[in-house]
């Protein structure tokens, strides 16, 4: 005997539902996610690979030659990427990548100083930072492998020497980090952390008092053997 329910419950009961259900936020059509810049030299994931490879298996069993090749390159691509070399089929174009840095807001001028190294020369310190290392690495994305190339910011207007440095990374690995096979170069005319020592050693000799800096002097100067 099937039991009827009352109608009048049953829109109690979904009007209690429709009151203790949190309204979900509208989705902002304009707000749109600025897309995370690539990194390379990430470690292979084991379980990707298997994948791949039983993915390979299948594809080759069924007789699908196209299929084995996507994953046969797709392994190779990761490989790549974690060994941290840049691709040579996707050599940017220097001409078109300076066309496209050049528009962005806060840029002064670009310049390449060799074939990997991109020097952007910025408005203001506001924009001397890896935040904006990073968009100007996805304004190159479009146009090759990004690994290959190290963009080096430097302040068009300092007003300390330490903001005069030129602050500098590769597109798609860490500070400091450097892809395969490439070299490092100095960009700055007086290394920063020479400069650093300098002024530690400056502000040490202040800190020491004439006194002892005069003995010190007087030190060094009867250490000098006679001629």
């Amino acid at each position: 005997m099937t039991k009827t329910v009352p109608i009048a419950a049953l829109a109690a009961c979904l009007l209690a539902t429709a009151c203790t259900t949190e309204p979900q936020p509208e989705a902002n059509p304009r707000a749109t996610p600025a897309p995370a810049p690539q990194r390379a030299g990430q470690p292979i994931d084991p379980l990707k690979t298997a994948g791949h490879i039983a993915a390979a298996r299948v594809a080759a069993v069924t007789g699908n030659q196209e299929g084995v090749r996507q994953n046969m390159e797709a392994m190779s691509e990761d490989m790549r990427r974690a060994m941290k070399l840049p691709d040579a089929g996707r050599p940017i174009d220097p001409e078109s990548a300076r066309a496209a840095v050049r528009t962005m807001p806060g840029v002064r001028s670009v310049a390449w100083l060799d074939r990997r190294k991109l020097l952007v020369r910025v408005t203001g310190a506001e924009h001397r930072s890896y935040r904006f290392i990073d968009q100007v690495c996805q304004r190159l994305d479009p146009l090759g492998d990004t690994l290959a190339v190290v963009v080096h910011l430097r302040n068009a207007n300092p007003r300390t020497r330490d903001e005069a440095d030129s602050l500098g990374r590769n597109c798609q690995l860490a500070p400091g980090d450097r892809a395969l096979l490439q070299r490092d170069r100095q960009v700055d005319s007086l290394d920063p952390a020479l400069r650093a020592n300098f002024r530690a050693d400056t502000e040490r000799g202040r800190a020491q008092g004439p006194q002892q800096q005069a003995a010190r002097d007087r030190a060094a100067l009867e250490a000098i053997p006679e001629m």
